[in-house]
């Protein structure tokens, strides 16, 4: 496994796209969580009682930022499969997506826009949230591994 990382992370274009993930998803999910604060002035709060959600989305962001250049690179290097590569890919997209449903500041547009639906919805995710997050970590965590076994097997990554 670690030689995987080290061809696929060799590649400078991987690596930046790796940590452009990683910390616009961690910044963009701790804003919309209310763990930042950018107004009156820049601020970080883990306030007591939140630090699993806190820790399930620097999970989620790492996840990510793992297994979505993976699989780029697995798309780059297989051409012949396109079926097998399908899912893979749509376990990243919802993976990623699932745990981007945090509702914060959010959840009052949410309620103005839609009315009393918006707000089942903003409920329902609200009460829900970490579940959603720990679903979603299954979904990038069960890709993650999909993907290497892609990658060892359909690949032919030579060490």
């Amino acid at each position: 496994m670690i030689e995987i990382f080290k061809v696929i992370f060799s590649n400078f274009k991987f690596l930046a796209l790796s940590v452009i993930i990683f910390s616009s998803m961690m910044v963009l999910l701790l804003l919309v969580s209310e763990f930042i604060f950018l107004e009156p002035y820049f601020v970080t709060h883990i306030p007591s009682g939140s630090e699993l959600g806190f820790i399930l989305i620097i999970t989620l962001s790492a996840l990510s930022a793992l297994v979505i250049p993976m699989n780029l690179f697995r798309i780059t290097n297989l051409k012949n499969s396109k079926q097998k590569m399908s899912g893979s890919i749509f376990g990243s997209i919802v993976g990623s997506a699932a745990g981007a449903c945090s509702c914060g500041p959010i959840g009052f547009a949410v309620i103005s826009t839609f009315g009393s639906v918006g707000a089942t919805a903003t409920a329902f995710l609200t009460n829900y949230e970490i579940p959603i997050r720990v679903v979603a970590i299954a979904i990038l965590a069960i890709t993650y591994f999909t993907t290497i076994k892609s990658l060892k097997t359909e690949c032919k990554v030579h060490f």
